[in-house]
């Protein structure tokens, strides 16, 4: 199969992709989208919901279908606020993307992340 030449369903992106508006409304009901980031970047897509709607199923949803890390945006001062470290003194990332150590709830569904 030649990957160079586009197929029948890429012939026409009309319908593949959302505009921003409509992407802001379907993160305002609580609906997941793929955001895909500029192809010099990584050139990749990630699930993304806000995290006050995340549930256990759009979290299983992400971890088997994406297969990847389940991030959460937090700002800087709740991040201090819970002493998260980076995930790496040093970052030589190609964008210096700013991980902290991986977290888990240890208690309780308050969903207070801060964000």
């Amino acid at each position: 199969m030649n990957y160079d030449k586009p197929g029948p369903v890429e012939r026409d992106w009309s319908d593949a992709i959302s505009g921003i508006e409509e992407i802001i409304e379907d993160a305002r009901n609580g609906r997941m989208f793929i955001l895909v980031d500029h192809e010099d970047r990584e050139n990749e897509g990630d699930f993304v919901i806000p995290a006050q709607m995340a549930t256990p199923d759009a979290i299983n949803f992400m971890a088997t279908h994406g297969r990847g890390l389940i991030c959460l945006a937090m700002p800087g001062e709740r991040i201090d606020a819970l002493g998260l470290g980076l995930m790496t003194p040093k970052n030589s990332t190609r964008h210096e993307t700013a991980f902290t150590v991986s977290i888990e709830a240890r208690e309780g569904d308050d969903g207070d992340f801060g964000a």
